[in-house]
């Protein structure tokens, strides 16, 4: 069965409306006002963002920037949910990371690669239900991943020692795994491109 991919909230390449310019806009003007900002800094970003054509490249522009007053960063998914059997998904080349990561996985494979993912909140909790198959983690430095509360039949985790920086991004993951692995290394070339599996 192909991969099935529900989401809530708007997805990194879906195209952007006025709204969510204007929404950008404000958040870019806001930050300048308190001094986050410099002129030539808001210049720069609201002439990206009046000419920015996906939710994606929206984040990008107020990732290093606080939250909105509605608690979430323009752009930004509260839960995305992928859920697949016999088949594979992948997140990369600028994904944005959202704050709940829902994986309902079977016969499958899982890359989520953080490399050059846009990460606007500190923690990223995976709820995942895995069932003969992986999920690889791509990571990079200050990106944490926590398998603590992970329940495991028959299954191994394969983790590099993380290189020492401040930490970025906690990510947490917890439910099951079945007769399956979880593989949490930098990333690395394949053929010309990253890949987040062994």
């Amino acid at each position: 069965m192909a991969a099935e991919i529900a989401r809530t909230g708007g997805s990194p390449e879906v195209r952007a409306s006025h709204a969510d310019r204007d929404r950008t806009v404000d958040v870019l003007r806001v930050a300048a006002g308190d001094g986050r900002l410099t002129l030539e800094e808001l210049d720069e970003r609201l002439e990206a963002a009046l000419s920015a054509r996906t939710v994606g490249e929206l984040a990008v522009l107020t990732a290093d920037l606080p939250a909105t007053a509605g608690g979430t960063p323009v752009g930004v998914e509260e839960v995305v949910r992928i859920q697949q059997e016999g088949a594979s998904t992948r997140r990369g080349d600028g994904w944005v990371v959202p704050r709940r990561l829902e994986i309902r996985s079977a016969w499958g494979e899982v890359a989520l690669d953080f490399t050059d993912a846009v990460i606007t909140h500190d923690t990223l909790d995976v709820d995942l239900n895995l069932h003969a198959g992986a999920l690889g983690l791509a990571t990079r430095p200050g990106v944490v991943v926590d398998t603590g509360g992970l329940v495991m039949k028959y299954s191994e985790i394969k983790a590099r020692r993380p290189v020492e920086a401040p930490v970025l991004l906690r990510v947490r993951i917890t439910g099951e795994i079945h007769y399956g692995q979880i593989v949490v290394r930098p990333p690395r070339r394949v053929f010309g491109r990253r890949s987040a599996t062994a």
